[in-house]
């Protein structure tokens, strides 16, 4: 018999909180879906089935039960933060496999609302890549398995969008969530610098990354975000108007942007115009130095990461050699303020005539589903700038940025999206604005049959 797929994080929570619904019971059904269809996907590097059942059973037996903002939800961690009594791999065998003896932050954040922590999930080595596979495991897109979920935080796309748990733990610091969450139909939550505590690797890629939340629902994103920053979870009504920006040209120059992306953009912006928001076309004023910037920052940052590991030996070719570049870019005395600071300065200016800006998710559809670690350097970085180039401006700037589906599907069958942005401090605005969209523009929550 085919497991049900779970509700939403804030029906199971608020089920187990009027003890209508145990916690043990959603971790039972999370744990029977991981089961049936994770074998197809490879969403998961590790199922804690025993360990999460004693932990629901202690949730069922809390005595603030009534008050836990996740009561019982079923969550998945991605692979790169400390998760106790577990290893951390980080997508790569240089890593050991050593036991944590104590949780990041935001894993005990979560834990203590409640929610419960039943898998681990897939990344590539050191969370480098656009794409999800290791040596062990392809992870596949629930909504096409041809294709990739996206990177890094691909395995935690998965295991939502393939309905094994309602919300899934990911970080971002080139696009990491928001990339899987446009590939898998999701909604993913890149926070402004500081609002959820990083503490990623060795430096947080120069305060590039950011961990947020993945789910179905921008009610449920709105949760685990919230949970996540420690803050009052924010109202979702409708906001005030906007002005809204509308802008489909790629940062990268000569990065073409296929007409169904650029189309999800337009027919976004339409959306909003419909609602009363004032909407118009204003392309960003990306410098030149940007995806200089961005680089130096994302292959310093790995050479610092490749820093902690075991037996860097065992590190992949495309790895050892990003790793490299950056290991040069640091003896250069890179990176430095100016690249960062400049280009928050266009990005204000512009912003002083908008409140939003609203561009494709991605320009391409997503990659195949392939073993890319095998495949060089150069492949990879193509392949990355080439689909994704939308989301990393933003990681620079530090500022909050958001996927959401447009409820259409895509060229290879999965679901168009598109990114919303704010100035620091934005992050309820956008919340607040995707969940008129979606009242709008209602998207399937999850695949309806994996077979």
């Amino acid at each position: 018999m085919t497991a049900a797929r779970p509700g939403t994080a804030a029906a199971i929570a608020a089920a187990v909180r009027a003890g209508t619904y145990s916690a043990r019971e959603a971790v039972e059904l999370a744990l029977r879906r991981i089961e049936e269809v994770d074998g197809g996907i490879e969403a998961y590097r590790e199922v804690r089935v025993f360990a999460a059942l004693r932990e629901a059973d202690l949730v069922d037996a809390r005595p603030d039960r009534d008050r836990l903002a996740l009561a019982g939800v079923p969550v998945a961690v991605k692979d790169n933060v400390p998760v106790t009594g577990e290893a951390l791999r980080n997508g790569s065998a240089a890593t050991d496999d050593t036991p944590r003896t104590s949780d990041h932050e935001v894993v005990r954040r979560l834990r203590a609302a409640g929610a419960v922590v039943v898998g681990l999930t897939n990344t590539p080595e050191l969370c480098v890549f656009g794409t999800t596979d290791s040596a062990a495991a392809v992870t596949r897109n629930p909504w096409n398995r041809r294709v990739s979920p996206g990177g890094s935080s691909g395995g935690a796309a998965a295991a939502v969008a393939a309905a094994t748990v309602p919300v899934a733990h990911g970080n971002d610091g080139m696009g990491s969530i928001r990339i899987p969450a446009a590939c898998c139909g999701l909604v993913g939550l890149k926070p402004g610098s500081g609002v959820v505590p990083a503490d990623l690797g060795n430096g947080s890629w120069f305060g590039m990354a950011e961990n947020g939340p993945l789910a179905t629902t921008v009610q449920d994103a709105a949760l685990t975000f919230a949970v996540m920053a420690d803050r009052p979870v924010a109202p979702l009504a409708d906001p005030a108007p906007l002005r809204v920006a509308v802008s489909v040209r790629a940062p990268v120059v000569g990065t073409p942007v296929h007409p169904d992306w650029v189309a999800a953009a337009r027919t976004t912006g339409d959306a909003l115009a419909a609602a009363g928001h004032r909407v118009r076309t204003a392309e960003v004023p990306y410098p030149a130095r940007l995806v200089l910037s961005q680089a130096v920052r994302w292959t310093a940052g790995t050479e610092l990461d490749a820093r902690l590991v075991a037996d860097r030996s065992r590190l992949q070719v495309r790895t050892a050699r990003h790793a490299a570049l950056g290991r040069a870019a640091l003896r250069l005395g890179l990176p430095r303020e100016q690249g960062r600071t400049s280009w928050r300065s266009r990005a204000e200016r512009f912003f002083t005539d908008h409140d939003v800006l609203v561009t494709p998710a991605l320009a391409q559809s997503p990659p195949r589903a392939r073993a890319w670690s095998e495949r060089g350097w150069l492949a990879n970085v193509w392949s990355n700038a080439r689909y994704a180039p939308f989301a990393a401006p933003w990681n620079l700037a530090g500022w909050p940025a958001l996927t959401l589906p447009t409820g259409e599907p895509g060229p290879t069958g999965t679901p168009l999206a598109v990114q919303l942005v704010c100035p620091p401090g934005g992050e309820d605005t956008l919340l607040a604005l995707a969940a008129q969209l979606e009242r709008a523009r209602p998207w399937r929550r999850t695949v309806d049959d994996l077979g």
